[in-house]
């Protein structure tokens, strides 16, 4: 087991907490619009993030003195991305009344509220559940939300991975019933609104310090690997035998996190570790789980990760740890492997005569400005036609379920307010997503969600040049190292060193089996688009037939690629 004579300040936090109670009660009392440091690591566990608006950070306040202004960041857990037109709604009004007045869709197909006062954080995390949805593991160090492919289609393949990603839900949830007390129970006479977690003060699974850092779970199919399955902790890609699914491939220790200065950290796919049937999978994943409480790293969250685990130990040794405590041998995984990626844009039938439409939301912010009513929108759509909505792990999304009459109304209100549909997108900006970094992220070192339209409206330009409009390839922008975007796999990746600055990566791709690697360091904005163009040149002259722009990087390599794009930039200077 883990040597737990110098555990990390938070281990220590975790385990005096009293199951994640710590002192929260008595700072939802307190006027100060802060929490107290030790509580707002635990309120992580409850889905929410403290904050400060960092765009506002040195103005001065009421007092003539500056400050910062405290927000808090809330997450709604969205298993699959799964809501209904009444949920969405619901988060829609928070965001106007309670919030900051945008709505996030995340990378992980979930739902962040920003710019949430601490005096409002209950009313907040009460109307969630009150529209049976949770805010509980949308964060910490449990289980996060579960991904699954966000296809509606009623077949018995996709309704097999809608309930293992439910079950998995379910049964990785943390049980501690701190959670109700805080924001469920009614304030006047102490009863619970909501039936929820097991015997008070019991964690069955996780224990009184929870694990040591962060998890993730997916679900995908080999032909769709939307999902991105190996960035994961731990990953089920369905094995399908005549339109059957007969088991899961399990893949353990993905993670994109890592911090530049620390050599130790790096972002890692996961690896194949073995077959497990439909009946066996929730219960592999508890063994999982259970192998990395046991001996994960509690003594430095930079490496607390799966992936370091596995790194140390070797797959083997983790493979034979995860039989023990599930009492059996588990065989290795079949031939089947992921080989496509639908990113389910765009109309398509649904069955049993229905349809679904992907509509591409750029870096799933929603929010209404003057000419582009993102918020009005999708209100306007759920009122009228009550879809069903799938959020997808591009931050965009499927309303589904709707009657072929409902095609063209559904497409009247998307002009109506402005916005473009998914085939006006072009393709660049459809396979482009960034994270949220400034002003909210306290982790963020320069910007991307902000930056990033203005980015691909160059580029865009330039790609029309050279007749690549059409070329599919990820292009994915972080404001920091952590990787929330997901940007270690992508064709190429943007992060955020610092104050302006981005390392560029080349050479994933869009099926995600591959990291990328640097290409160029500390290239301002305003240079990265002029430092990819003649890389763009390159792959335009020297492609094989077929290949993809992350295979050529991949293939060529770093030192051909700088040479071929000092001669196109020359010339393109010329």
């Amino acid at each position: 087991m883990a040597d737990e004579t110098k555990l990390s300040p938070v281990e220590g936090i975790k385990a005096n907490s009293n199951f994640l109670r710590g002192t929260i009660a008595e700072d939802l009392q307190s006027d100060d619009p802060q929490f107290a440091k030790d509580n707002t690591q635990l309120l992580k566990f409850h889905g929410t993030y403290q904050q400060d608006d960092r765009d506002l950070r040195g103005v001065k306040g009421p007092d003539g003195k500056p400050g910062r202004k405290y927000i808090m960041m809330t997450r709604t857990r969205v298993p699959g991305g799964r809501l209904t037109a009444e949920q969405m709604i619901a988060h829609l009004d928070l965001c106007d009344q309670l919030g900051d007045a945008t709505l996030k869709c995340t990378t992980r197909q979930a739902l962040q509220l920003h710019g949430v006062l601490k005096q409002n954080l209950r009313a907040v995390i009460h109307r969630i559940n009150e529209v049976n949805l949770s805010t509980l593991a949308a964060c910490g160090d449990v289980n996060r939300n579960v991904m699954c492919c966000p296809s509606p289609v009623d077949d018995p393949v996709h309704r097999e991975m809608r309930r293992l990603t439910d079950a998995l839900k379910d049964h990785l949830a943390p049980r501690t019933r701190a959670y109700y007390e805080f924001w469920i129970q009614d304030e006047e006479t102490g009863e619970k609104t909501l039936a929820g977690g097991g015997a008070p003060d019991d964690e069955p699974i996780y224990g009184p310090t929870y694990l040591p850092r962060k998890f993730k779970i997916a679900v995908a199919l080999p032909e769709d690997n939307c999902v991105d399955i190996y960035t994961n902790d731990l990953g089920f890609l369905a094995v399908v035998r005549d339109g059957k699914i007969i088991g899961y491939n399990v893949s353990v220790g993905g993670g994109m996190g890592t911090t530049p200065s620390a050599a130790k950290t790096f972002p890692a796919l996961a690896k194949r570790m073995a077959f497990v049937t439909p009946e066996q999978a929730v219960g592999v994943a508890e063994a999982v789980v259970k192998v990395q409480r046991d001996y994960g790293n509690r003594q430095d969250r930079k490496v607390a990760r799966l992936k370091y685990l596995i790194h140390n130990r070797g797959i083997d040794w983790f493979k034979s740890e995860v039989e023990k405590y599930y009492g059996q041998p588990l065989p290795p995984c079949t031939e089947d492997e992921v080989h496509g990626f639908d990113d389910h844009m765009g109309w398509h039938e649904q069955g049993h005569g229905k349809w679904f439409y992907g509509w591409n939301v750029e870096n799933g912010r929603l929010y209404d400005s003057e000419d582009r009513r993102w918020k009005t929108a999708i209100r306007t759509i759920c009122a009228e036609l009550n879809p069903g909505i799938c959020l997808t792990p591009h931050q965009s999304i499927l309303f589904t379920g709707l009657d072929q009459s409902q095609r063209p109304r559904l497409e009247e209100i998307i002009k109506e307010n402005g916005l473009p549909l998914t085939e006006e997108i072009s393709t660049v900006r459809r396979w482009s997503m960034a994270c949220v970094a400034l002003p909210t992220c306290g982790l963020a070192v320069t910007e991307s969600e902000r930056v990033l339209p203005s980015l691909i409206d160059q580029l865009e330009a330039e790609l029309a040049k050279l007749g690549l409009s059409k070329e599919a390839f990820t292009l994915r922008m972080t404001g920091c190292p952590n990787g929330c975007a997901r940007p270690y796999n992508a064709d190429i990746g943007l992060v955020g060193k610092t104050k302006g600055k981005y390392t560029v990566f080349l050479g994933g791709q869009l099926l995600g089996k591959r990291l990328n690697k640097i290409y160029k360091d500390l290239v301002p904005l305003e240079e990265i688009v002029p430092t990819l163009v003649p890389v763009f040149m390159a792959f335009k002259h020297h492609r094989q037939e077929g290949e993809t722009f992350g295979d050529f990087c991949d293939r060529v390599g770093n030192e051909q690629l700088a040479k071929w794009s000092e001669q196109y930039a020359s010339s393109n200077a010329a």
